[in-house]
């Protein structure tokens, strides 16, 4: 049965596949020119151990790459068609500085952009607001305006290269501006591909750059998924991100349960909102960790795009194969990274990396070894660019579809953290919902106390950190850092002044009026509105301190 199985996805599945994309090699071999690499390895590569029914549970729980549940990757050939997107996270101080180093990733080798904003930015205000006094350029680039967002993509073809941000509250505002910057190059809506960040619940959770209460943080969100399910048929609403939720304490488990049962939340919502779970599911993406623990997070991530492929079949109904895919990019444990003898995080960095790319990532972003004291310098960039590279280009991992599937260990592991997420997202379900979990902090306490327990273990030294807790050394401290110009706020705060003193203000007012009168009744689209403001050169703050205005602020409470 099993060779049957394997024959009709050969044949109905990879191969019309290769007949439009050839793969990257005519022969995969090993270093050894007489040793072929196949495609995919099943227990047929092994006569006469695997039973039939055996064969039968194979069949069911892993699969075949490219079919659901997915167990063994989302597109059949994986990386031998292409590696995964190597897109390093990358901006600080102003779009000038941003953009020189976005093109000088592109030109050593880097396939998409990832862009890092400056906390003002995050949560809605220009670089000019009280509020972002000291912060403007600090962790990311500060963008006040369509003018910021037109110097930090200039020279960057957006028909050709995919764009990812990280951004959440003011999501929809920053689309609009790279909207509006496509159309400058000339460049249609339906032509972009990228990600924008957009999951305001782990904001609650554990990161804090949130501006709106829930309801009308959700309504935003769907209120993006109809737009771009529209105008933006390549572009992933959403990154469901589990990655800060590890960085604050979870564990493996719990990325994988509370990730998805938010990703439940945002479904559900979305299908509230009149939305049809075909036409926005397949525009979903997830973003996760890539940890220490090696094989825990290979597992992690097959048990997770199974799981997914289940929710989404079973759960919400939807026919659409491309909606059961769990399409996820990966970044490297920044809380791994140490001050402390900071090359070791170069090997750490590579073993998560490693782990991601068996795990089966569509893209990944590696962390520089000196990103625990400071914003990766221009060499240490170049380094995690490299990893990457030489783990595509040397390795030979992607040379064959999800190598590890079929160890026994891999495969326990990936039962044992689905069945285990799954009883965490039936105690969210019971709770009423991710939404209603987060509001009455369970997801925050579970965080906090795992957190807490690998805390200790590392205090205690149970949990060995190299160079931290055990094999320290005295060493002098690492060398140039960068460092963020004071003179950045300066510089952006004078360009502010400038565009407010040349735009149309009349024009300004009118579109904000319009946005205002648009917030205030539940049903009307925002969407389309903030691409007319960001195109009168409305800024961020602008936009936002209307609908603060409207929605209200969010006040957490105190879950401790």
């Amino acid at each position: 049965m099993l060779a049957k199985l394997k024959e009709r996805w050969r044949t109905q599945i990879l191969e019309p596949l290769l007949r439009r994309f050839p793969e990257r090699k005519p022969r995969f071999t090993t270093s050894s020119p007489d040793i072929v690499v196949e495609p995919l390895y099943t227990p047929l590569e092994w006569p006469g151990v695997v039973s039939e029914p055996e064969a039968a549970i194979y069949a069911q729980r892993l699969g075949f790459p490219g079919k659901y549940p997915y167990t063994r990757g989302v597109q059949p050939n994986m990386y031998r068609g292409r590696f995964w997107t190597m897109r390093q996270y990358a901006g600080f101080g102003t779009a000038a500085e941003s953009n020189r180093r976005y093109h000088y990733l592109i030109q050593q080798g880097q396939t998409g952009l990832s862009v890092a904003f400056d906390l003002p930015t995050q949560i809605g205000y220009d670089a000019d607001h009280p509020m972002a006094q000291g912060e403007v350029g600090k962790v990311g680039v500060s963008i006040s305006s369509l003018q910021d967002m037109e110097t930090l993509l200039e020279g960057i073809p957006l028909d050709r290269v995919s764009i990812s941000m990280t951004i959440n509250a003011p999501a929809a505002i920053l689309l609009a501006m790279v909207i509006a910057v496509a159309k400058k190059q000339g460049v249609e809506p339906e032509q972009l591909r990228g990600t924008v960040q957009n999951d305001i619940l782990k904001e609650y959770i554990a990161r804090g750059t949130y501006i709106f209460p829930p309801q009308p943080s959700m309504r935003l969100i769907t209120d993006l998924f109809r737009y771009c399910a529209a105008h933006l048929p390549h572009w992933n609403t959403i990154s469901i991100s589990g990655y800060h939720m590890r960085e604050a304490g979870c564990t493996a488990v719990q990325e994988v349960a509370f990730t998805l049962a938010n990703a439940i939340e945002y479904v559900e919502q979305a299908i509230q909102a009149g939305l049809d779970v075909d036409q926005f599911g397949r525009q979903l993406s997830f973003f996760f960790n890539a940890h220490n623990n090696f094989l825990e997070e290979i597992a992690k991530f097959r048990a997770a795009r199974r799981l997914w492929a289940q929710i989404m079949r079973k759960r919400f109904q939807a026919q659409d194969p491309r909606s059961w895919r769990l399409r996820f990019h990966a970044q490297t444990g920044g809380s791994t990274l140490t001050a402390q003898q900071p090359d070791n995080n170069i090997v750490r960095v590579t073993v998560q990396a490693l782990a991601a790319v068996l795990g089966g990532a569509q893209s990944l972003h590696t962390n520089s070894k000196d990103e625990a004291l400071a914003l990766p310098s221009q060499h240490t960039v170049e380094v995690a660019l490299r990893t990457q590279q030489i783990l595509a280009y040397e390795s030979g991992v992607g040379d064959t579809v999800d190598p590890l599937g079929g160890s026994y260990y891999i495969e326990w592991l990936t039962d044992q953290i689905q069945e285990q997420a799954e009883a965490y997202i039936q105690r969210i379900d019971e709770l009423g919902g991710a939404l209603r979990a987060v509001e009455e902090g369970f997801v925050q306490r579970e965080i906090q106390e795992a957190a807490y327990r690998s805390q200790r273990a590392m205090e205690t030294g149970e949990q060995v950190v190299v160079g931290l807790n055990r094999f320290v050394t005295d060493e002098p401290p690492l060398e140039d850092l960068l460092r963020v110009d004071e003179q950045v706020q300066a510089e952006q705060i004078a360009r502010l002044q400038e565009l407010r003193a040349r735009r149309d203000s009349q024009r300004v007012q009118e579109v904000l009026a319009r946005i205002r009168q648009a917030a205030q009744s539940p049903d009307a689209p925002l969407m389309p509105l903030f691409v007319e403001a960001v195109e009168a050169y409305a800024t961020i703050g602008e936009i936002c301190g209307v609908l603060r205005e409207v929605f209200g602020e969010y006040q957490p409470e105190n879950w401790v």
